[in-house]
């Protein structure tokens, strides 16, 4: 698409065509008004509108005839078809050839904009879904980081900067949003890549044990201590040492370990002599290190030694279609690791990705995309294949500024009620028979069978 988005208005009343075009045309959007089908599918065929706006009744054309010609021609079209008042028979045909959406005269023109919003976000995320699947694998940024969002080439670019040099880094962001990631993209891009990366986890052992891990310790340096053993700044000369959960550190320790930074020496446990090292440390928190100097949990001096330059890792919520792009390369990854034939995503199951807040950053996505992986049942992850507070669509922050549609249509129910009432429908027309019922719908059976389940545990009686 395009910086501005195309709408084909199609009515043969001119003057509602024209009414419609000056109420919808802004700075985003170019409007151009048909009034017949004819003169409108050609530049249908030549893909030089993104959303198509069409009355169902043309004069001597059907609109629903132009609605099912687009959908087959050009599937990435939506389109909106206008209908009578309480026309439920309209609209089920409607959607029976391939409309996006609906909206029933008389409309007021904000519902209007509310339903061509939807369509403009429809359109994006379904050539989005196309063009991730098309690619044999993800567009990845530094080492095992991927994504390409604004913020997520922000990082890369200072990533790339940082490279060339051996500067202290605190990295920054909130769990889960792969900071570990970063810190070995800065190892990997530097002149220490043939070097050691080690890294330790600040809260994962007691004060005690932690001393002896970063500096080492001689044979008999307390009990237990049976041999000498070299510490991870010793381990990590010539290369990196990243000390994740900075912020966990013990008083005790942040005192020693900022005069080995100053000194750049470091004195095993129980050692008479102390021993240069050359290290690039790179540190990581999700707490917020200023607050905690100002309460007097973290040393105001360690954390300026710390902080030479600060990167800060943006959550899973900002990063937009990033989402989309890690939830491909999971599934890459788990459908190749479990042998199952899951190629793609459906568009239902993706607007619930987008729409989730992650809390749980990167790693939740990941750990979401694996167990849809594991429980699905076709080729591609449908929503009853999430989590339930993904399928549940809890929204983010910037996902509800894109969307505000309300529930239901003016005099009309929602689509999905529609669809329900028409399975409702064939299902009474073929007396309960599920496989006929199944080809008149255009399903295949497990699909037939699967929306049945959905509305039995909905408790909405068929």
């Amino acid at each position: 698409m395009t910086t501005k988005t195309t709408i084909l208005i199609v009515d043969d009343d001119a003057a509602l065509g024209e009414w419609l075009a000056a109420e919808l045309t802004d700075e985003h959007r170019e409007i151009i008004v048909s009034t017949t089908a004819e003169a409108a599918w050609p530049r249908v065929e030549a893909d030089e509108v993104d959303i198509v706006l069409t009355d169902v009744h043309l004069g001597g054309a059907d609109g629903l005839a132009l609605c099912e010609r687009i959908s087959t021609h050009r599937p990435g079209i939506p389109v909106v078809v206008i209908t009578a008042f309480g026309s439920l028979e309209t609209a089920i045909s409607a959607i029976r050839v391939g409309a996006y959406d609906f909206i029933t005269k008389p409309f007021e023109i904000e519902r209007m904009q509310m339903v061509i919003d939807r369509a403009i976000e429809h359109r994006r995320l379904t050539e989005e879904l196309s063009r991730l699947k098309s690619r044999s694998s993800p567009v990845e940024g530094r080492g095992r980081m991927v994504g390409d969002s604004p913020s997520m080439q922000s990082l890369y670019s200072l990533i790339d900067r940082l490279s060339r040099n051996s500067a202290t880094v605190l990295v920054t962001g909130e769990s889960g949003t792969g900071k570990e990631l970063v810190a070995k993209a800065l190892h990997t891009q530097s002149d220490r890549a043939s070097r050691p990366f080690i890294a330790l986890n600040c809260a994962a052992m007691p004060e005690s044990l932690l001393e002896s891990e970063l500096f080492g310790h001689t044979k008999g340096a307390f009990t237990g201590a049976d041999k000498t053993r070299e510490g991870l700044l010793a381990q990590a000369d010539g290369g990196t040492l990243f000390l994740d959960e900075i912020g966990e550190l013990p008083p005790g320790l942040q005192a020693k370990l900022l005069r080995v930074i100053q000194e750049r020496k470091v004195r095993p446990v129980g050692g008479a002599r102390e021993i240069p090292f050359d290290v690039r440390l790179i540190s990581a928190t999700h707490r917020d290190l200023i607050a905690d100097v100002e309460a007097g949990k973290f040393r105001e001096d360690l954390y300026y030694r710390l902080n030479v330059v600060h990167l800060s890792v943006p959550p899973l919520r900002e990063r937009g279609s990033d989402i989309l792009m890690l939830a491909h390369h999971f599934l890459s990854r788990y459908a190749d690791r479990y042998g199952v034939n899951v190629e793609g995503i459906s568009r239902p199951a993706a607007e619930r990705l987008r729409a989730y807040a992650w809390p749980g950053n990167v790693r939740e996505l990941e750990n979401c995309i694996e167990r849809a992986v594991a429980l699905a049942m076709h080729d591609q992850i449908m929503v009853e294949d999430l989590p339930e507070a993904v399928q549940a669509g809890q929204r983010s922050t910037a996902s509800a500024r894109t969307s505000s549609a309300p529930a239901l249509f003016e005099g009309l129910p929602p689509m999905a009620e529609v669809e329900r009432r028409y399975i409702q429908h064939v299902l009474e027309h073929v007396e309960g028979h599920k496989s006929k019922a199944a080809s008149i719908l255009g399903l295949d059976r497990k699909t037939l069978y699967r929306k049945l389940n959905q509305y039995a545990q909905a408790e909405t009686p068929l």
